[in-house]
């Protein structure tokens, strides 16, 4: 009839749903907004292919859906920071450049091999999905650059325009 811990067994539920999405400062940043775009982006394609002539690509979207759906959960519950043992960046950065060159190469074949509507839809999303995986590595490759030079990728680069300061 009535339980009386039923509010309180609703708050924990809501705590554990809450706890499990991404944190609004980490999608609201840039790596939060190309991640969800590759999740999304890679979902469609996967849909796409799923139903299109061109099935036989299903596995990457697939594929890459789900590394990029738990990086998603990964750097929005900070849980890359509890494994140190790994480089995190370069992971990440090999899974961006190994599907930006995969999804360009289905993308291609679907669009030029594949006549149905969904195939040349899979080719086009395919397309899209290339582009952010591709913005995400070029930002990933200048963070491991400026790593790798020493410099901290956080710092705002020194001023080297000249412009007067108003001490002449």
């Amino acid at each position: 009839m009535g339980d009386i811990e039923a509010p309180d067994n609703n708050r924990s539920r809501q705590t554990i749903f809450h706890s499990l999405l991404p944190s609004k400062e980490f999608i609201t940043s840039r790596k939060g907004l190309l991640l969800l775009g590759e999740v999304v982006m890679s979902f469609i394609s996967f849909v796409c292919f799923a139903a299109s002539t061109a099935a036989a690509f299903v596995t990457a979207p697939l594929i890459e859906f789900l590394a990029a759906l738990f990086l998603l959960f990964a750097y929005s519950t900070k849980f890359n920071e509890r494994f140190k043992g790994f480089h995190w960046p370069l992971m990440d950065f090999l899974r961006c450049v190994s599907a930006s060159i995969i999804f360009f190469i289905i993308s291609i074949i679907s669009v030029s091999k594949y006549v149905d509507g969904a195939s040349k839809a899979a080719g086009v999303f395919g397309f899209i999905t290339t582009i952010f995986f591709a913005l995400d590595f070029y930002f990933i490759f200048n963070e491991l650059a400026d790593f790798l030079k020493g410099g901290d990728s956080s710092e705002e680069p020194p001023n080297t325009q000249g412009i007067n300061t108003g001490d002449s």
